[in-house]
């Protein structure tokens, strides 16, 4: 991707230029667009119809991470009385918008506590924006209906990283050229 590139150090590893940055974005926003009015359509069964093809997994074309209620990213920061339910979260931009990053967990007040690449990302994101005078808007998104068992929750997190496309998740990264995930 031209108008940026890595300069090795830990502190400063990135310099993007401002258009580059916006036509990244703008890249994203469309393809997520067209997600957005034109799901993929999947074959249906003649004897289970609303189910996906396995009855317990919910449907990802049934969820959109924009209509959820948004939250401060730092949410974790704040005390919580209980440990959370199992979930599927989305980071998103909301000033574009653009679903960055799409993740599982089943402690949902937990899961950001400690270390977590994509906090690292977001503060990449952040910082480029900064450098450029350019808004950001993140925010985190959860859905609570998320399988309880591990393996089917996890399986709902891959569609739908594979379907918005996400490029802060590492299935997308060469997909997007994703510019903020280097640096410790």
């Amino acid at each position: 991707m031209r108008g940026y590139r890595s300069l090795g150090r830990q502190e400063e590893f990135l310099e993007m230029d401002c258009v580059a940055l916006q036509s990244w974005k703008q890249r994203i926003f469309q393809y997520q667009q067209q997600v957005k009015i034109s799901p993929p359509t999947e074959q249906g069964t003649l004897f289970d119809p609303g189910l996906t093809s396995s009855s317990t997994q919910p449907d990802p074309d049934g969820i959109n991470p924009f209509n959820l209620p948004q939250q401060n990213t730092e949410f974790w920061r704040w005390k919580a009385a209980d440990q959370g339910t199992a979930a599927l979260y989305f980071v998103i931009d909301y000033e574009l918008p653009i679903l960055l990053y799409v993740g599982e967990t089943v402690k949902s007040n937990q899961r950001w506590k400690g270390v977590h690449d994509c906090k690292r990302y977001l503060l990449n994101y952040r910082q480029i924006h900064y450098q450029h005078q350019l808004t950001s808007m993140l925010g985190i998104a959860f859905w609570t209906e998320a399988p309880v068992t591990t393996r089917p929750r996890q399986r709902l997190e891959s569609a739908l990283i594979y379907k918005w496309r996400s490029p802060f998740n590492k299935e997308n990264w060469d997909f997007w050229a994703t510019p903020f995930v280097g640096g410790k």
